[in-house]
């Protein structure tokens, strides 16, 4: 397995018509939409971006970098990205267990799935869904969240989400 490049000049190389990738990127494999994915894994989505999975033993962390990929970048992605990040909250509520998703400027996307909550594949499932437009299994991910704790918080459309608060 490739080790994780974090942020070091070039050389960087074309990747089946994707964004350029970091030579210490291109021998990553492409993850497949219905493929199954693996804790300590990193991958190439088809969307662009690169998906690292870890876990801590309470907690899957998943980390999408969609670098130099502005198409993955627009409003209604991030909105996405976020609701997909509450409805992982949302499972960690319910073990009170609290944190927030975190979304550093939408480029770097990282979250904390609870282990025991929402299948790791179905999760990252949903996320290469909205790589690729389809905000329905977000939706059904939040949907089973909020039957656990209630509404969860929404981001607010203004960007003042440090104001929202947890309901249930």
């Amino acid at each position: 397995m490739t080790s994780e490049h974090r942020g070091a000049a070039g050389p960087y190389t074309e990747y089946d018509n994707l964004p350029v990738l970091h030579a210490t990127e291109a021998n990553l494999p492409l993850l497949h939409p219905y493929g199954t994915v693996e804790v300590g894994g990193r991958y190439i989505t088809p969307g662009g971006g690169r998906l690292t999975v870890r876990t801590d033993g309470k907690h899957h962390k998943i980390t999408l970098d969609h670098l130099g990929c502005p198409a993955q970048l627009t409003k209604e992605k991030n909105a996405l990205f976020k609701r997909l990040g509450l409805a992982a909250e949302g499972h960690c509520l319910h073990a009170r267990c609290r944190h927030r998703a975190a979304d550093a400027g939408a480029v770097l996307r990282s979250f904390q799935l609870r282990t025991g909550s929402i299948d790791l594949t179905a999760f990252v499932r949903a996320a290469l869904a909205v790589e690729l437009g389809d905000e329905r299994p977000v939706d059904q991910l939040l949907r089973e969240a909020e039957a656990l704790v209630g509404p969860v918080r929404r981001p607010d459309p203004q960007g003042q989400e440090g104001q929202d608060s947890v309901t249930g």
